[in-house]
């Protein structure tokens, strides 16, 4: 089967999370990408955990590795007309442009879709920056915490009456670069009926008010309610939430009335128990999350610590019950089912010595394929194909360009 992306050429100018994990996704599907990092220096993930043995690398970053999968790399410093003579090479044959660079650098460097248009006018860019390219903050740095927090998903994150929270691991970045990725498919598509690419304005922040928009924004427009921080429940109605068992945690949802008679029998044992059939603060639902649900977690708690989340998870499955332990890390990669369904493979790094086990596809397609077929490349290990073999430099000019440190 071919790849869904074969053919598509991408040139990444992006650093850490953001643009990476956007190259990653179009390169797991086919297309090739071209990342290009600082010369000597490298892309920021190579100095992010996590190591081997803790030992700090360039070439060993797990974050790096897992960003960078299926990509060649080559060192460019575009910060020299030379470079950028290069870059713009590299562009004119290229279907998309993926770059995070600060709006008033790429408007400087000349680097912008505006100029980027005239020398190839098939060309997509997707710009992802923290604020986007418009509008009173767009020359501000930002990182994912403050992209969390001022795009409103930090003010619905932790317990009520606490401070908020960010969600972790830099969670905003990967939901920018799941968008970029969407809207480069779209932008393809229209490419085809127009004849011609366009700019992608992706705002980090933006990507988070679209993502709770749903339940948060539209509440507040129709209803002008405002959410607040649940912790590990949402009120009502009851069970919404997240309790400890005999060997961790949880995760408890019985939307459907049904559904939460049919974890109360097998509490009781084959039928509702009594404390809770028997006490009228329990006979509405959703007054019962909103006024008594610590009482509620108390009562459930005897039951539930004397169980593992694993015995707790086979009981649920067996009366339909939406219930689902919470996993440690290592559950998650040792998973039956997950592995059952290859999703995480193997991939190699140093030489093919050393493998790790990597996130693969959250998706099957039955006509194409996916595929993980080289590790993330070393800091400039593709300089002699993409320079040489593709766009005409001699040996002799390579090395050159390696003095001079524009490689």
């Amino acid at each position: 089967m071919n790849q869904t992306l074969d053919g598509l050429k991408v040139v990444e100018l992006a650093q850490f999370i953001s643009g990476p994990y956007c190259g990653m996704l179009l390169a797991a599907l086919g297309a090739e990408v071209i990342k290009i990092e600082k010369p000597n220096v490298g892309d920021q993930s190579r100095q992010s955990g996590p190591f081997p043995n803790d030992i700090p690398h360039p070439e060993r970053s797990g974050l790096f590795h897992y960003l960078n999968r299926n990509k060649q790399g080559i060192t460019l410093n575009i910060e020299v007309a030379t470079g950028r003579e290069i870059l713009l090479r590299l562009l004119k044959e290229a279907d998309v442009f993926i770059e995070d660079m600060p709006v008033k650098l790429a408007r400087r460097l000349k680097l912008n879709y505006p100029s980027l248009s005239k020398i190839n006018p098939r060309l997509i860019v997707v710009s992802i920056t923290p604020f986007g390219q418009t509008g009173p903050y767009r020359n501000y740095k930002g990182y994912a915490i403050n992209s969390s927090a001022m795009g409103g998903m930090s003010l619905t994150v932790g317990e009520p009456g606490r401070e908020p929270l960010t969600p972790p691991f830099s969670l905003g970045d990967y939901q920018a670069e799941i968008i970029a990725a969407n809207a480069i498919m779209f932008a393809l598509l229209a490419r085809d009926m127009i004849g011609e690419g366009q700019h992608i304005d992706v705002s980090q922040v933006e990507a988070w008010a679209v993502f709770h928009t749903g339940n948060v924004v539209s509440a507040y427009i129709y209803r002008q309610q405002k959410r607040i921080r649940a912790g590990h429940r949402t009120p009502a109605p009851y069970p919404y939430t997240i309790l400890p068992c005999k060997d961790g945690y949880v995760s408890m949802i019985a939307l459907r009335g049904v559904q939460w008679k049919r974890f109360l029998e097998i509490v009781g044992n084959g039928k509702v128990p009594d404390w809770y059939a028997n006490d009228e603060r329990f006979k509405d639902r959703r007054r019962a999350g909103l006024e008594y649900a610590d009482d509620l977690d108390k009562l459930l708690a005897p039951w539930l610590m004397s169980h593992t989340k694993e015995e707790i998870f086979a009981l649920c499955r067996q009366r339909h019950v939406p219930f689902a332990p919470v996993r440690k890390i290592d559950e998650v990669v040792n998973d039956e089912h997950l592995n059952q369904r290859d999703y995480f493979p193997e991939i190699e790094f140093n030489g093919g010595n050393e493998k790790f086990k990597c996130p693969g596809a959250p998706f099957r397609f039955s006509q194409s394929r996916w595929d993980l077929t080289q590790p993330a490349p070393s800091l400039g290990q593709h300089n002699y194909q993409i320079y040489c073999e593709q766009l005409g430099y001699s040996a002799e000019q390579l090395a050159r360009l390696r003095r001079m440190n524009i490689i």
